[in-house]
């Protein structure tokens, strides 16, 4: 049997037909601030976001800290994590939470060990 994408005891079709203000009352009191405050950034990217929807292309953006809205369900944003923008697609399981969460501003760090029949004192010279 399949399982159907609930959020909050609503189906996607019905939170999709929610004003920002309605959704707003289903997330988590962080989430609601940030969309009731909705800087003027914020307020460019979900016109930029609507165009975009129109369009079929990606929207690329630098606010990390948006709310992911209903809408913008089965879209791609490119959000910048410091260097570059990384692609990302909005699934149901995302609403609720910020467009930085998806983007990772670091990566794993793998440091390189000292060679065979090294001493503890050559680990911390240059490798040519």
């Amino acid at each position: 049997m399949a399982r159907t994408f609930s959020f909050r005891g609503k189906s996607l079709e019905e939170l999709q037909k929610l004003s920002i203000a309605d959704y707003s009352k289903l997330v988590t009191s962080r989430e609601r601030r940030a969309l009731k405050r909705m800087s003027l950034g914020y307020k460019e990217l979900i016109a930029k976001a609507a165009e975009a929807k129109k369009s079929g292309r990606t929207v690329k953006t630098q606010i990390r800290e948006a709310v992911i809205l209903p809408e913008w369900v089965g879209m791609t944003f490119g959000v910048h994590n410091g260097k570059e923008f990384k692609e990302i697609v909005i699934s149901p399981e995302m609403l609720g939470h910020r467009l930085g969460e998806f983007a990772y501003t670091t990566k794993r760090v793998q440091h390189s060990a000292p060679g065979i029949r090294a001493t503890r004192g050559s680990k911390f010279l240059a490798v040519k």
